[in-house]
């Protein structure tokens, strides 16, 4: 079978996003211009903006690094790349996946800096696990390395952050997002651009790519890519739904553009409340309420209580526990002033 779109050389892949049998030349095109597409049709960087890569080493990170890097020059887009990982401390994980991001470090020529859980937090995830378990590991872990990622393009001194969130990915959190009843990130998580109003956009490339395309490509291209899943990821909840995913496009392969662009149509009812943008009076990063969740799940780690930060009624539970602290440290000073003030009563008669 010849490829579809040359019509000369043989077929060797059919895409799973349409079902065309391509030739691999074809293949890298096409898919690079479907990111470039993707780039200029949603104005994703302006020439001269300083652009973070989130860098893990994993399939989608690489496939973003070299396309950005193979665009950039193509059509000079002007922009000053950078590579950004965040080791959570991970053992067997991150240590063996930043190796490949050494690597292409040195492939791709850009600079790179690691920032670590341990080094902003004082914990690690080996350590986090062991204190609360296999089922709520990841509401720590994706807390933190959201603001990791923050902290560590603040100090590369970056316009932007993009992430290699892939069609796959954003379609499992819209599914995730209606399974809990999640109107405020259901109008959120589907955007190409997010954080347009604070003072680190991100911006995710690879939303209309196909996991398997991203496969095929890094494997095709023959890039250095690390492939094993987290020791920790099998018990989270985005497992299950990404089988239910799975299992929907194999019976109609278009289901997960269908998804996207479903949740892009979606409106907001007047009634949902959108949480105002404020800043953490402990760290200063963004946030919807006073204190972040980073801040309140760092502080029922340290306090050897990490289940009362989690969920719902976490920030209600983490100020009361806090004003009640007050309390307590306020007591003496005021009972040593009463007994002070007592006996100066008791002299003067």
């Amino acid at each position: 079978m010849k490829c579809k779109l040359c019509d000369e050389r043989k077929a060797a892949i059919k895409r799973p996003k349409n079902g065309h049998a391509v030739c691999k030349e074809c293949f890298f095109y096409v898919f690079e211009e479907e990111v470039h597409h993707t780039i200029v049709s949603n104005n994703l960087f302006k020439p001269g903006e300083k652009v973070a890569i989130g860098a893990s080493g994993g399939k989608d990170s690489t496939v973003l690094a070299h396309v950005l890097t193979t665009l950039n020059k193509r059509y000079d887009y002007g922009l000053d790349l950078f590579l950004l990982s965040v080791d959570e401390g991970i053992t067997g994980y991150r240590d063996d996946s930043l190796k490949t991001v050494e690597l292409n470090k040195e492939y791709y020529q850009l600079p790179l800096l690691v920032i670590s859980y341990e080094e902003i937090y004082g914990w690690t995830m080996d350590e986090i696990v062991k204190l609360v378990g296999l089922n709520n590991n990841c509401t720590f872990c994706g807390v933190f390395r959201r603001q990791a990622l923050d902290r560590g393009a603040y100090k590369l001194g970056v316009d932007k952050i993009t992430t290699g969130h892939n069609a796959d990915d954003i379609a499992e959190t819209v599914l995730m997002n209606i399974l809990r009843g999640d109107f405020f990130r259901l109008s959120k998580c589907h955007k190409i651009i997010t954080g347009e109003d604070d003072t680190m956009p991100r911006c995710k490339p690879l939303k209309y790519c196909y996991e398997k395309e991203i496969v095929m490509y890094a494997h095709l291209k023959k890039l250095d890519y690390f492939s094993t899943e987290c020791s920790y990821a099998p018990q989270a909840y985005r497992g299950y739904v990404r089988e239910l995913l799975k299992n929907m496009e194999k019976i109609r392969p278009s289901s997960i553009v269908d998804i996207i662009h479903s949740a892009e149509k979606m409106e907001l009812d007047s009634d949902v409340k959108i949480p105002p943008k404020l800043s953490c009076t402990k760290c200063g990063f963004i946030s919807s309420n006073k204190v972040c969740k980073a801040c309140v799940l760092l502080d029922g780690l340290n306090k050897g209580r990490p289940k009362i930060a989690i969920g719902k009624k976490a920030i209600i539970a983490y100020e009361e526990d806090n004003k009640n602290q007050d309390e307590e440290v306020k007591e003496p000073e005021e009972t040593k002033e009463a007994e002070e003030t007592s006996g100066e009563i008791s002299k003067s008669f």
